[in-house]
């Protein structure tokens, strides 16, 4: 049986500065990275940029995120451009200049975080009437992101927990492989990847081997439909292991190392 592919949540950020170039670029200098998982939302101009927090003065483990404050749909790209991230020389970057810093031999997993608005609809199944709401509320923030990854010649996955980002995806282009991230209720999760027929979905760890979907587990629920399973987040080998035993097909994970035979095959496939 195939290993899972590894997946680098936000360049490994238990070992790098989350989602900034340098820790891309170390991502992928490690023969196991089959993928790079980053998070994109839009500067104050629209620019997509990436970062994962809605607002600059996060903090991770009681360390500020960055040296700003604010929203970072309100700031502009020069400023956060020049914002340092987890008190290192590295800044929030476009995602024009990480998909640069990439080599094609490693994919981008992007995560479609929030399309510049306050009022959003996380891990929801929509309505017919809201799910056309949202999609053209995403629909201008998608095709700049779009536009950025014309450039990258290697694969890109996109994942949103977000319906309403998947539908403007979706109507934007079918270039791309689509995954809805999934949170308390896995049938509804398939069911969003059913009606865009994404290719993969993305469980948390805890859902994994849990019955309830259609009276087995999501995994095999997700491979009878051909959907490749993308579990988050590991943080140990042990952790690791058991999604490899339960047989998903990628695991994202925070540090690098969890497994010793990772491969660099394609997550979304």
């Amino acid at each position: 049986m195939a290993r899972p592919a590894v997946i680098a949540h936000r360049g490994y950020a238990a070992i790098a500065p989350e989602n900034t170039v340098i820790a891309a670029e170390r991502a992928a200098e490690r023969d196991e990275t089959a993928m790079i998982e980053i998070d994109v939302r839009p500067a104050a101009c629209g620019t997509p940029v990436v970062v994962h927090d809605e607002r600059l003065d996060g903090t991770r483990d009681g360390w500020p995120l960055t040296d700003a404050a604010g929203l970072v749909r309100a700031t502009s790209l020069e400023e956060l451009r020049e914002t340092r991230v987890l008190g290192t020389d590295a800044t929030i970057p476009t995602l024009s200049d990480l998909f640069a810093a990439v080599p094609e031999t490693v994919g981008v997993n992007v995560e479609l975080k929030n399309p510049g608005r306050a009022d959003l609809r996380v891990g929801e199944a929509l309505s017919e009437d809201e799910r056309d709401r949202r999609r053209d509320a995403w629909r201008p923030f998608v095709e700049r992101v779009i536009d950025d990854c014309e450039a990258f010649g290697g694969e890109v996955l996109f994942s949103s927990f977000c319906e309403g980002a998947i539908a403007a995806l979706r109507d934007v282009t079918a270039r791309y492989a689509a995954a809805p991230l999934l949170r308390d209720d896995p049938e509804a999760g398939l069911e969003i990847a059913r009606r865009y027929d994404c290719e993969a979905i993305h469980p948390p760890r805890t859902a994994i081997g849990d019955a309830g979907v259609d009276g087995t587990g999501i995994v095999e629920s997700a491979h009878e439909e051909g959907r490749t399973v993308n579990a988050w987040t590991a943080t140990t080998w042990v952790q690791f292991e058991r999604l490899a035993a339960a047989g998903v097909d990628g695991v994202i994970v925070d540090f690098p190392g969890v497994t010793g035979t990772g491969t660099r095959r394609t997550p979304g496939k």
